[in-house]
């Protein structure tokens, strides 16, 4: 958080005294009004969103508990601001914000408040896009002028800058069923397309020029270019999501106005939907709460109005905000917090990747206090330093990242980071790979404990041997102990002939699983020590015995699972399933010259001059043959053709989504390739067929958009048994 809102903390109002309560509420009136002033004039603001939206949740409650203290000048009264830099310009209509609530409870709240006005109305649900609200006049079909929301009467005029923008037309077209009004005054927001976002910080950064916090700003930055010829030059876009002053059209509801525009051809969302329950509202916002990923734009919510515009106008507004419209917003992912430090972790072959120490910040969901930097060259490119407030951003289970600093909270007290020489876990020296490598690696790879610990923390991962109780701390007493002085592990060759007589004497500090720092016990204010797998009495640890056991269960497991445990640089658990399904035995993989492993379906050239590399090293082969005389499967029986299933699905590319009733995911791939099909991850044009279970993800909507044929999750069993539906050609047809 910036020193700014770290002067205002979030505090209870219920037992505040009324003077207490009146010097809490002009500090936070204060605070609130320069926030706004940075956030809507300057496009620089030093606080996020959520800890933006927490002030003003308390400055609303201190108003609902001493209404005396509002006045006309609070910033709950207030829209937005807007920059001198541009002419002022007044909107011939109102523009308004929109309520924002944080809960589906909320929502249904509001939903019962205007039912009592609009009994049986439908709703409208749409994404709340993160962008810049702007103002878009046309006359007569021409389009006059362009402004932004400014403080909802008075805006700045960008007309100039919006014209460079592809997407807003320069003239309405006439279409069948919509004549072109006189007069239309269209309500939008101009957006920076996310996988753009990332690319002008890198150029703003390597110009010299302070880098954009979040898409939103890069847009309202964008717009605000004193030379239209800059905004031109930037990817901006625009979705239209209302209207304002009207003549010669009168919509009847606001479906029917998106309609108009996109017929005229101002382009709408495509995500809009109208309902008729609450129901149907929660499930919009959930299918779009696991989408918003997946969007061209950001988006931090979802805005629910009543479709039907009679209803719209007996409701009216406050001076702020329509009484027939609320924002539900989901839960932050984007928090800005301190950025105390940036250390370097190694990785499992040997990659040496900055991450960053955060003043802890709780962010969707959860307390951070790690993100990843990914290499010295994306520092360089996000410009963050040692001391910056940054914006952090953690998408559901996506590891957090800073996404990029924000320089105005600068004190001049921050440092630049600068890429350790040498590998902080065993100090060799680190250096690229290869010539082109971008990455900085350990070239220790057998003895480096970071990377030893990594790569067992891998292999027993549900993607490779799936070791209950074998957890990182597990693996970490394993590879770096302070007793015995040497670790009980050299390298992973041992692993399956570990004793539990060798484990009781470990002791071991306790690192987090994120990071890989040791934790700090809080009475001693020293790094955390543990006998790892024996008592206090020094008898074993029933996890200890319980990794033993299911370490000997692992031997048992596929070939591609033990393929993956190998940490083969470029070999993940899909190349290791195509390794397996066309050689079946690791001897055989082994012999293979590079061209047979390139022309493999999932491999390639890189993939396979990664794995003849690999097995030229000596202890990699010591590693297989101990794992093969600890008795770990090898190879794979092959089912006798006379016995193996029908070949149904023969030369049939299939891509499964969602859940299927009585199989695992893993399964029901299984069951496609024993009947001679191919699975694969992505939909295509090529694809047979998508089968879709329960809570299908975006793959069922690209199948939907090319034509794809979608097999219900309840027809797996029939399409197993018969083949693909009929009409759907495979591959090998």
């Amino acid at each position: 958080m910036s020193d700014q809102a770290a002067t205002i903390s979030r505090v209870s109002t219920e037992d505040l005294d009324f003077d207490t309560a009146r010097q809490r509420y002009e500090q936070l009136a204060a605070e609130i009004t320069e926030h706004r002033r940075r956030y809507f004039a300057e496009d620089a603001p030093t606080i996020s969103d959520a800890q933006y939206d927490e002030l003003m949740h308390e400055l609303v409650e201190i108003e609902t508990r001493h209404p005396e203290l509002k006045n006309a000048d609070s910033p709950t009264e207030q829209v937005g601001t807007f920059s001198e830099a541009f002419t002022p310009v007044r909107h011939l209509e109102k523009m308004l914000s929109l309520q924002d609530v944080f809960s589906t409870d909320d929502v249904r709240t509001w939903a019962e408040r205007v039912s009592e006005e609009a009994a049986g109305a439908r709703y409208l649900c749409e994404l709340k896009i993160d962008g810049l609200a702007v103002d878009l006049v046309y006359e007569n079909g021409r389009l006059a002028r362009a402004a932004t929301r400014g403080d909802g009467v008075t805006g700045e005029d960008v007309s100039a800058n919006v014209a460079t923008i592809k997407a807003v037309p320069h003239n309405l077209k006439p279409a069948d069923g919509f004549d072109v009004p006189e007069l239309l005054e269209v309500r939008g927001e101009v957006y920076f397309p996310t996988a753009d976002f990332n690319r002008l910080n890198e150029a703003q950064v390597e110009a010299g020029k302070a880098p954009f916090a979040n898409p939103r700003n890069a847009a309202a930055g964008s717009l605000r270019q004193k030379d239209p010829a800059k905004t031109a030059s930037r990817p901006l876009s625009f979705i239209s999501h209302g209207l304002g002053s009207l003549s010669g059209f009168e919509p009847q509801s606001q479906s029917h106005s998106y309609a108009a525009l996109e017929a005229w051809g101002l382009p709408a969302s495509p995500y809009w939907r109208v309902v008729d329950t609450m129901d149907e509202v929660f499930a919009y916002i959930h299918e779009f709460g696991d989408k918003r990923h997946e969007l061209v734009h950001e988006i931090d919510g979802i805005v629910v109005k009543l479709d039907d515009i009679a209803s719209q106008r007996r409701l009216g507004a406050t001076s702020r905000t329509p009484r027939w419209a609320v924002a539900y917003k989901f839960p932050p992912e984007e928090v800005n917090t301190r950025l105390l430090d940036i250390k370097v972790s190694i990785g499992r072959t040997g990659r040496a990747t900055p991450y960053a120490v955060l003043e802890p910040v709780h962010v969707a969901g959860s307390e951070v206090e790690f993100a990843t930097l990914h290499n010295a060259d994306q520092v360089k490119a996000k410009g963050v330093k040692v001391g910056d407030t940054v914006v952090l951003r953690k998408a559901g289970d996506v590891i957090p990242e800073v996404v990029a600093p924000v320089v105005v909270a600068r004190t001049g007290a921050e440092t630049d980071f600068v890429m350790p020489e040498r590998c902080p876990e065993c100090g060799s020296a680190l250096a690229p790979a290869s010539e082109g490598d971008i990455d900085l690696r350990c070239p220790n790879s057998r003895s480096c404990p970071g990377q030893l610990r990594e790569r067992l923390a891998y292999l027993s991962g549900r993607s490779c041997f799936d070791v209950d109780r074998m957890g990182y701390i597990a693996c970490s007493a394993l590879v770096q102990p302070l007793a015995p002085a040497e670790p009980v592990l050299q390298d992973e060759g041992g692993v399956f002939d570990l004793h539990i007589d060798e484990l009781l004497p470990i002791k071991v500090v306790v690192r987090d699983p994120d990071s890989g720092l040791p934790k700090i016990d809080p009475k001693t204010e020293e790094e955390k020590v543990v006998t790892y797998f024996a008592t206090k009495a020094g008898e074993p640890k029933k996890t200890a015995v319980q990794m033993l056991e299911n370490l000997d269960k692992a031997k048992s497991q596929p070939l591609w699972r033990v393929i993956n445990a190998l940490s083969i640089r470029h070999v993940g658990p899909v190349a290791a399933q195509a390794l397996a399904e066309h050689f079946g035995d690791l001897d055989r993989i082994i012999e293979a010259d590079e061209t047979e492993l390139a022309d493999i379906d999932g491999v390639g050239p890189t993939i396979a001059t990664a794995v003849k590399d690999w097995f030229t090293v000596d202890w990699h082969r010591d590693i297989i043959e101990r794992w093969r005389a600890a008795g770990v499967r090898m190879r794979d029986e092959r089912p006798d053709p006379a016995q193996r299933a029908p070949q149904t699905l023969e030369g049939a590319s299939v891509v499964i989504t969602g859940a299927i009733s009585g199989y695992t995911r893993e399964g029901a791939a299984a069951a496609v390739k024993s009947r001679g099909g191919k699975v694969t991850s992505s939909v295509s044009k090529k694809t047979s067929a998508v089968v879709a279970g329960d809570k299908p993800g975006s793959k069922y909507d690209k199948a939907v958009k090319l034509g794809v044929s979608i097999v219900p999750g309840e027809e797996f069993e029939q399409m197993l048994a018969d083949g693909l539906p009929e009409g759907v050609e495979s591959e090998a047809e």
